[in-house]
C-alpha cells in the first residue's frame, strides 16, 4: 500500500504546478493553510542547496471538523500535505493518502472520513 498519490506534470514549473494544485484543491473544498518553501528554508537555516520543493498544508474544514469530533488527538495528523517538487523535467505533485496515514489510529469512524478525504485528494491529483 502506498502512502501517497502522485502525478508528474511534464514541462511544468513548481510555481505553476503549485498554482494549479491550489485551484484544484479549492474545487474539492480544500483551502491551503500553510505553504512551506523547503528549498528556501533549508538555504536560510543550514545553507543547504535543494531542488524546488513546496509543501502545501491543505484542509477541508467540514471533513476536518468531522475527524476532530471522531478522534480527540487527530489534529496531530492535520492538515493533509501535498508536495510539489521539481522532478524529471517537470513538477511532480504528490498528495498524502490519509487512509494509510491514519490506519494506525484504529478508529472506524475516522477511517470512513479518511476515505472521503483520500477520494477528494485523488481527484485533485488526477485533475491536473
Amino acid at each position: 500500500m502506498s502512502y501517497f498519490e502522485a502525478r508528474l506534470l511534464s514541462g511544468e514549473t513548481v510555481a505553476g504546478a503549485t498554482a494549479r494544485v491550489t485551484e484544484a484543491l479549492k474545487a474539492q473544498g480544500f483551502g491551503v493553510l500553510t505553504t512551506i518553501d523547503v528549498k528556501e528554508t533549508l538555504k536560510a537555516k543550514i545553507g543547504a542547496d535543494f531542488r524546488p520543493y513546496t509543501i502545501l498544508g491543505a484542509c477541508n474544514p467540514a471533513l476536518a471538523h468531522q475527524a476532530l469530533q471522531a478522534e480527540e488527538h487527530i489534529g496531530l495528523m492535520l492538515p493533509c500535505n501535498v508536495v510539489v517538487q521539481e522532478k524529471d523535467g517537470g513538477a511532480e505533485v504528490a498528495a498524502v493518502d490519509p487512509v494509510a496515514s491514519m490506519a494506525a489510529v484504529g478508529n472506524p469512524t475516522l477511517a470512513g472520513i479518511a476515505e472521503q478525504v483520500r477520494d477528494r485528494l485523488r481527484q485533485v491529483v488526477q485533475a491536473l
